[in-house]
């Protein structure tokens, strides 16, 4: 007993010496920061309801290109998922097949989605298209969707139909985020102005990617007019060792800000090896990467899936292009990490929603960039998508001074090459 109290005594003084010591201005022992994690989501996903009937024998089969493992094809099956909950469809009615690569196995695929009896066959990757085609041709009875598409419109198909979304929006508003950032990091001093520079991961040199990495650099300049941006190709959507090198390289060169369009964590990963804030893309990465994850964009396929299996159910035609926004609930964003995005960032973005809603902001005004340091007063691009050439065919620069995307075709078709973008490899 008597040595117990000698060692409860000897505890008590070490607790007065440390409250003492913290007393005088001293610590202790490290303090704990309370971490406020993400936001709310400044534009999340709407919740689809149910205002049709369904047949009881409607099957809808659906095509990914790779799995859940995939950032990408994961956001495909979690806008399935949430749409068969919502419209109470059975797991017989609702068929995925995953890991489908861009060549005959698409079309061995949907073709025996129709053999199963599905009324609708929906395929989410580009080279997925001609296999599509073939498969809509043979089944003319069954309605084929296809996200990204370029032909719908040109192929004359009734039962072939292209979608996708205004995603340049999304990528604008994560660009806001990147660019306060990189305002914060020159107000404290760990860049000076002429630093500002992001790096960008991007799959192939299609108009897609340059249509999402030019919004999302846009985004970044409108608020951090010193920014510049370096994009690193890889030559596939899913390759998490290429994206992750990539990443590496543009971090190496002295890129201050990564962001992608790639579909696996090899660039988040690189990020937070290197502890360099990070844009995600297709859903947040925060759980893997809390200390840089920003914020991602995504497009939320949910209420075209809902859009299509209700003009089947009514008899509807489904129309050839399709590409939902802001409006549509088809552009979402995270939540933002609170812990380490800039003072003021949710209120920029709301700010912007707000002028995409009311039309007063435009992604590719014209008055906000330059090609060759001029202004871009006409361009033709190549809408049409048939000959062989890639010739251009139609005006894109509309009336009132904007690159009128996706106005013509769902699909994105700027291809244009601005200022203040280098891109270092473009063999792809």
């Amino acid at each position: 007993m008597k040595k117990f109290n000698k060692v409860l005594a000897l505890t008590l003084a070490l607790v007065l010496v440390v409250a003492s010591f913290a007393a005088c201005g001293g610590k202790a022992e490290k303090e704990e920061v309370t971490k406020l994690g993400l936001s709310e989501s400044p534009l999340a996903a709407p919740e689809i309801t149910k205002d049709y009937e369904i047949k009881e024998d409607f099957k809808i089969g659906f095509i990914c290109l790779h799995d859940d493992k995939s950032t990408y094809d994961l956001n495909f099956i979690n806008a399935i998922n949430s749409v068969q909950d919502a419209l109470g469809l059975t797991d017989e009615q609702v068929i995925i097949k995953t890991n489908i690569p861009e060549g005959s196995e698409c079309y061995e695929a949907a073709k025996d989605l129709a053999n199963q009896g599905c009324n609708i066959i929906f395929a989410n990757s580009f080279g997925h298209e001609s296999y599509m085609i073939q498969a809509a041709k043979e089944f003319p009875e069954i309605e084929f969707c296809h996200a990204t598409g370029t032909k719908a419109h040109t192929e004359g198909l009734d039962n072939f139909h292209n979608a996708f979304a205004s995603i340049y929006q999304g990528r604008y508003l994560a660009g806001i985020v990147a660019g306060l950032k990189l305002n914060e990091m020159i107000a404290d001093g760990t860049i000076t102005a002429d630093k500002a520079k992001m790096g960008y991961v991007g799959a192939y040199t299609y108009a897609e990617v340059i249509s999402g990495y030019t919004s999302f650099y846009l985004g970044a300049k409108s608020v951090c007019p010193s920014v510049t941006m370096e994009v690193q190709f890889t030559g596939e959507w899913y390759n998490v060792t290429e994206e992750k090198n990539a990443a590496e390289a543009l971090i190496s060169r002295g890129c201050v800000l990564i962001s992608q369009h790639a579909d696996s964590m090899g660039a988040p990963g690189a990020c937070k090896a290197a502890n360099v804030p990070n844009v995600s893309y297709n859903g947040d990465t925060y759980d893997a990467c809390p200390n840089t994850f920003l914020v991602s964009s995504a497009i939320n396929w949910a209420p075209y899936f809902n859009y299509i299996i209700a003009c089947e159910n009514n008899g509807e035609e489904i129309a050839t292009d399709w590409c939902g926004g802001i409006d549509e609930g088809s552009v979402v964003l995270s939540g933002i990490n609170q812990d380490i995005v800039a003072e003021g960032t949710m209120a920029a973005i709301e700010e912007a929603i707000t002028g995409f809603k009311t039309g007063t902001l435009r992604v590719f005004d014209t008055e906000t960039f330059t090609v060759k340091k001029k202004p871009l007063d006409t361009y033709m691009a190549n809408v049409d998508d048939t000959d062989a050439d890639n010739s251009p065919d139609t005006e894109a620069i509309h009336k009132d001074g904007y690159f009128n995307e996706s106005a013509e075709r769902s699909a994105p078709y700027f291809d244009v090459k601005i200022d203040g973008i280098k891109l270092l490899n473009e063999k792809f």
